[in-house]
C-alpha cells in the first residue's frame, strides 16, 4: 500500500513538472500579438470611463458600473484580462530594454489586487446576490482595472509602440 502511494506521488510530481515545463516553453514562445489575442474580445470597459486607456478613474456610479460591466460577466473578464496584462508586463520586462521597472511592478501589483478583489466580489455575490457591498466592490475592481489598462497603455507607448494599436482595439 505504501509503495503504491509513493508511486502515485512520484507520478503526480512528474506530471506537474511536465506541465510546468510546457507552460515555460509556451511562455517563452509568446509574442505581443499572441498575448493581445488572449484578451477577452467579447467584453470592454470602454463605457466606464470617458478617457478609458488614457487616464485612470471611472465616470460611473457603483450601480451604473454594475450594469455596464454586466455583473459577473464583466468581473470574470476583468479577472482574465488582468492575468493576461500581467503576462504582458512580464514579457515587457524580459524583452524590452527600455521598460520602466517601476511601471512593470505597478502592473504586477494591479493584476494581483484586481484578481483578489474580483474573487472576493464573486464570492460575495454567490452568497448574497446583488447587494450594495457587491456593487461597491465591483466598482472598486473596475476602478483598479481602468487604472491598470491605462498603465499598460503607457508601457506599450514607451516600450512596444507597434503593439499599441492592437491593444487599444482589443480593449
Amino acid at each position: 500500500m505504501f509503495t503504491a502511494l509513493q508511486i502515485g506521488l512520484i507520478a503526480a510530481l512528474a506530471i506537474y513538472l511536465g506541465y510546468c515545463r510546457a507552460s515555460l516553453r509556451r511562455r517563452n514562445r509568446q509574442s505581443w500579438e499572441s498575448l493581445i489575442a488572449r484578451l477577452r474580445p467579447d467584453w470592454s470597459a470602454r463605457e466606464l470611463s470617458e478617457h478609458y486607456l488614457w487616464k485612470e478613474g471611472l465616470s460611473a456610479t457603483p450601480d451604473q458600473t454594475w450594469e455596464r460591466i454586466e455583473g459577473t460577466k464583466g468581473l470574470w473578464a476583468m479577472f482574465q484580462n488582468a492575468g493576461v496584462m500581467q503576462e504582458m508586463a512580464e514579457f515587457a520586462a524580459q524583452h524590452c530594454e527600455g521598460a520602466d521597472p517601476i511601471l512593470i511592478q505597478a502592473l504586477r501589483s494591479d493584476a494581483a489586487q484586481i484578481r483578489l478583489c474580483v474573487l472576493k466580489t464573486l464570492a460575495q455575490y454567490a452568497f448574497s446576490q446583488t447587494t450594495e457591498v457587491v456593487r461597491i466592490n465591483a466598482f472598486q475592481a473596475a476602478s483598479m482595472y481602468t487604472g491598470m489598462a491605462s498603465r499598460m497603455t503607457q508601457l506599450l507607448q514607451d516600450s512596444a509602440a507597434g503593439a499599441l494599436p492592437d491593444f487599444v482595439a482589443a480593449m
